[in-house]
C-alpha cells in the first residue's frame, strides 16, 4: 500500500490547514486509517482515526479543533485543522491499519502502513 500525503505546509497561530492522505496499490477501503504526527525531540503520537463506516476517534489534545474524515471512492482520507497553535508543529503521518476490521488503534505499532509524512508548522 501507498500512501501520499499533501496539504502541509507553514501558517500562523489560529489559522486553518486540510490535509488529505490518499492509498493506493493493494488498499482497501474497509481498513482504518489514521493520522499521527511527530514533533521535534518527541515520541509520535495519535491525533485521529476513521473506520470505513465514517466513524472517527481523535485524541483529546486536539478535540475540538480538528476533524477527520475520508472518501472511500477515493481512497482518501482529510484531517482538518482549525484554530492551528504552535504546539501543532510537527510532522504529521497517514497510516493504514491493514487487514483490520475494527476501529482505528492509537498505537502507532498496530500501523502497517505509513506514508512519508508531510510538515505542518504554526508561527505565532
Amino acid at each position: 500500500v501507498h500512501l501520499v500525503e499533501s496539504g502541509g505546509g507553514q501558517v500562523q497561530d489560529g489559522d486553518s490547514l486540510r490535509l488529505s492522505c490518499t492509498a493506493s496499490g493493494g488498499y482497501s477501503n474497509v481498513w482504518p486509517m489514521s493520522w499521527f504526527r511527530q514533533a521535534p525531540g518527541k515520541d509520535r503520537e495519535f491525533v485521529g482515526g476513521i473506520e470505513w463506516r465514517g466513524v472517527s476517534s481523535i485524541a483529546d489534545a486536539v478535540k475540538g479543533r480538528f476533524t477527520i474524515s475520508r472518501d472511500n471512492s477515493q481512497n482518501t482520507v482529510h484531517l482538518q485543522m482549525n484554530n492551528l497553535k504552535r504546539d501543532d508543529t510537527a510532522i504529521y503521518y497517514c497510516a493504514v491499519r491493514m487487514l483490520s476490521y475494527t476501529g482505528p488503534s492509537p498505537d502507532s505499532k498496530d500501523y502497517s502502513s505509513w506514508g512519508q509524512g508531510i510538515p505542518v508548522t504554526v508561527s505565532s
